[in-house]
């Protein structure tokens, strides 16, 4: 349709990179197959996923019972999500028909009022919208909007699109402040974030208001979960979590008091982040200063005192949840894939609305690590949890680990993260560069050709480089008129002396320095050239003095990569070795599994070891046994096991 806005985006990239498009295509040509088998119902040995079928059921094709969790729609419209941005990039179209076909069934299912979910519409029709709390139905009518937007800008079809405004039409029927609206919000957010791209594409602006309604209803008293807790004569959905943990634990869903007055990253990782990811666009697209604090003071909390190193949020598995300031264990740790995605969500629209560098050092650092650990490198297995210390033997006898395993799973019951996993892979061009005006500014260092507009010239820029295994990029400038702009480079926090050539001659980087990013301001004409020289040596880092589980130990990265010690590579007892002060690191090049990857290598200690042929005394006066030396190498964190099970260590003793 005409009156649809396609042109969203106008920065996004064609992305050439070579370390990025391996996985690219390796979500084409296996992620997606594999997931549509999954959704099928056709992967061995597998959890059962019965999310196609429950559409079927729901549409009146098929006789039987609803099957999986209360939000398994969420995994199809994330599929389509995915397959949508393979569309709208160099991917072939072998699953367009095939998402023609499930749009099809998904419109069959929707009710004759606007209404969309199989849970309800086959299992308790008579309990829509009465149980937002704990139930998903805003949350599926969210990842639905996405994927509606997204397939619509990647191929101009409609069809799903009118299906969600049919949705949100109904919605906004129901909810809102008027008399006879439910003054509800979503115990899970993800209808915010949506309801914004909605609107960018459909100029509604009561799509706006409804988002609006949502997150400034939120917090507020009488409390609404009471309320509809009341309603229903005090049931409750989640029997596994006791009567009405979900309803009572307000700041579990970030409901706990009104946006604006909030301070504290609290509660459910994921809710948290894609409520903050939609309030931020909100707070640029309103022009909403208060919404916009919020946001500021949510990230700041939530990257200086409850992130991992890797880029992982969510500390405990009980709720998935953040935990205290500086409470950041290893081998506990949840640091749910969903989590670092939404965290990479979240970063760009706090880049859109102040385009400051931290919020792209931290996207590269989740990015690089936790997210791509989420998915195995043969595409087929794939890891909810992302502890940073595991050590096999222990997880079968301590409940404390039940969510942790050493390796990735073909699929799960609860299969939110292999969905998401496939579809920010598949939208990474949108997170490269962000224009404003005249400022054009590089938020990742990803091989990409950028056409793009500037006082009403047509520009393209070429990036190309060996990241994040080197440290030099290239930009070329492609235009037929001199133009003025501004190139904004951002320098990544992890590197200390980037170096950048125009022409090449040495700019004089210090006076251009803004908000992390080298500002490169000049008029450019045809063929310009850019180099971005970032030393890649490997470095330690070291926690804060605040984090008790991590003192004495160090984490070692080089770029933006994180790296860990495997057991395939350094024999079993990883908590025996240590790192030198002193020691040197030597980069080798990765063999098998790990081709074309950068090990680092370098002389530490073993300070014992355990024979289980010699028996000891659990305790001892005896003298310390004596250190050995030995060789360590480290892996890159986000390719740990797949060489087999076996354990896996990012924090490391320093002597």
């Amino acid at each position: 349709m005409s009156d649809y806005n396609n042109s969203i985006g106008n920065t996004r990239a064609q992305v050439v990179d070579g370390f990025w498009t391996t996985y690219q295509k390796l979500v084409r040509d296996v992620v997606i197959p594999y997931q549509w088998d999954a959704l099928n119902d056709r992967i061995d040995e597998a959890e059962p996923s019965h999310a196609i079928e429950n559409f079927r059921i729901a549409a009146g094709r098929q006789q039987g019972e609803h099957h999986g969790m209360v939000f398994q729609d969420s995994d199809v419209t994330k599929w389509i999500e995915a397959v949508a941005y393979q569309l709208s990039g160099a991917g072939d179209s072998t699953y367009e028909a095939i998402v023609d076909e499930v749009v099809e069934l998904i419109g069959a299912a929707q009710q004759e009022d606007g209404y969309l979910n199989t849970y309800f519409t086959v299992k308790a029709p008579a309990d829509r919208w009465s149980n937002l709390a704990e139930c998903h139905e805003l949350y599926c009518a969210g990842h639905l909007i996405e994927a509606a937007v997204a397939y619509y800008q990647a191929t101009g079809k409609t069809a799903l699109l009118e299906i969600a405004r049919r949705l949100t039409d109904h919605i906004d029927h129901v909810f809102g402040p008027a008399p006879g609206q439910l003054r509800g919000y979503p115990g899970h957010p993800e209808i915010e974030l949506a309801l914004t791209r909605l609107y960018e594409v459909t100029n509604e602006e009561r799509y706006l208001r409804l988002c609006r309604f949502f997150v400034e209803e939120r917090g507020r008293t009488p409390h609404f979960y009471d309320e509809e807790y009341a309603r229903r004569g005090h049931t409750f959905y989640w029997h596994s979590h006791g009567p009405a943990w979900m309803i009572k634990d307000r700041a579990y869903s970030q409901a706990h008091e009104p946006i604006v007055q909030q301070t504290k990253a609290v509660g459910h990782a994921v809710r948290l982040l894609y409520l903050y990811t939609g309030v931020a666009h909100l707070a640029r697209l309103s022009n909403d200063t208060q919404q916009a604090a919020a946001c500021h003071r949510i990230w700041d909390n939530l990257t200086q005192r409850q992130m991992y190193v890797t880029g992982g949020v969510g500390a405990q598995s009980h709720g998935e949840a953040l935990a205290s300031d500086y409470d950041l264990p290893s081998d506990t740790a949840y640091a749910e894939s969903c989590a670092s995605i939404a965290l990479v969500m979240f970063a760009r629209r706090m880049l859109e609305l102040t385009p400051e560098a931290r919020y792209a050092d931290v996207m590269e650092r989740a990015l690089y690590n936790t997210v791509l650990a989420g998915m195995a490198l043969d595409g087929r297995h794939f890891f909810y949890v992302n502890p940073l210390e595991v050590h096999p033997s222990d997880l079968a006898g301590n409940h404390l680990y039940d969510h942790v395993k050493a390796v990735r799973q073909r699929w799960f019951g609860c299969a939110c993260c292999p969905p998401n996993i496939a579809r920010i892979l598949g939208a990474l061009d949108q997170y490269i560069y962000l224009l404003r005006q005249d400022v054009l500014y590089v938020n990742l260092y990803i091989g990409s050709d950028l056409r793009f507009e500037v006082a009403g010239k047509t520009w393209h820029l070429q990036q190309r480089g060996n990241y994040p295994w080197q440290g030099k990029i290239s930009f070329t400038l492609r235009g037929h008129e001199s133009v003025s702009l501004t190139l904004a480079l951002r320098m990544p926090d992890w590197c200390a002396a980037p170096e950048v050539w125009v022409n090449g001659e040495r700019f004089e980087s210090e006076a251009s320095m803004l908000a992390g990013y080298l500002r490169v301001e000049r008029e450019w004409s045809e063929g310009d050239r850019v180099d971005v020289i970032l030393p890649m040596s490997p470095v330690r880092l070291r926690a804060h003095p605040a984090v008790r589980k991590l003192a004495g130990k160090v984490a070692v990265q080089r770029g933006p990569i994180v790296y860990c010690l495997e057991q395939a590579d350094n024999g079993t007892e990883l908590h025996q070795l240590a790192l030198a002060q002193t020691a040197v690191f030597t980069e080798v090049d990765g063999q098998g599994a790990l081709e074309g990857m950068v090990q680092l290598k370098t002389e530490g200690l073993r300070l014992a070891t355990v024979d289980p042929e010699q028996p000891q005394s659990l305790y001892s006066q005896a003298a310390a046994p004596r250190p050995s030396a030995q060789t360590l190498t480290f892996t890159p964190y986000f390719a740990w096991a797949n060489r087999g099970e076996g354990e896996m260590r990012v924090w490391v003793d320093e002597r």
